[in-house]
């Protein structure tokens, strides 16, 4: 039985794939004590957080848009993520409002913190502000669907799948390996 060159190649792909997962999972991540707002950590614990994107439009106004991963007190290898909009009030930055990206805990802690961890992230300088993010789920499922929000007046609204993309604004993608393998694999 001959076994074929391309199956070798994509064998060794997973192979690959599951070793990269292992290697994030025995890496440890940069440490930020601070409390977890908004669910998923549990007993008053201090716990880890990182900041994993960010973005400040609009020069006048100065909006700034944080996306923070903070890890689950109850279980260490989940992670709840936060998106945070602030605006300039008297001079400087302020929280203005925040709102959870998926579910409490439901991503997990070193893919989403890692280097690929962004696989889109766009927003917009205007009023409302379209804000969408994809994030990595694991190297081997790759990203999650796009969530939409939208900031009008401060303030936050979900807006599931449905909402308008952001047009003209900052757009940082690359993170995941779902899109890259379903475009090479539509050619």
């Amino acid at each position: 039985m001959r076994i074929r060159a391309n199956a070798l190649v994509r064998g060794g792909a997973v192979l690959v794939a599951a070793a990269a997962t292992v290697a994030m999972l025995a890496t440890p991540a940069e440490t930020v004590g601070a409390e977890a707002h908004g669910g998923g950590t549990g007993g008053g614990k201090e716990a880890e957080t990182k900041q994993i994107a960010s973005s400040v439009l609009d020069a006048d106004e100065n909006v700034k848009f944080t996306l923070t991963a903070i890890r689950s007190t109850a279980d260490p290898l989940r992670a709840t993520v936060r998106l945070k909009a602030f605006t300039k009030q008297h001079g400087r930055l302020v929280l203005s409002d925040e709102v959870r990206v998926g579910a409490v805990d439901g991503w997990f802690w070193f893919p989403v913190t890692g280097p690929a961890a962004i696989c889109q992230f766009s927003t917009a300088s205007t009023n409302p502000a379209p804000i969408m993010t994809s994030l990595l789920i694991t190297p081997a499922i790759g990203c999650s669907l796009p969530e939409h929000f939208e900031l009008q007046d401060g303030k936050f609204e979900a807006k599931g799948h449905n909402a308008r993309a952001p047009h003209g604004g900052v757009n940082t993608g690359g993170g995941g390996a779902a899109e890259r393998t379903a475009t090479a694999s539509a050619r």
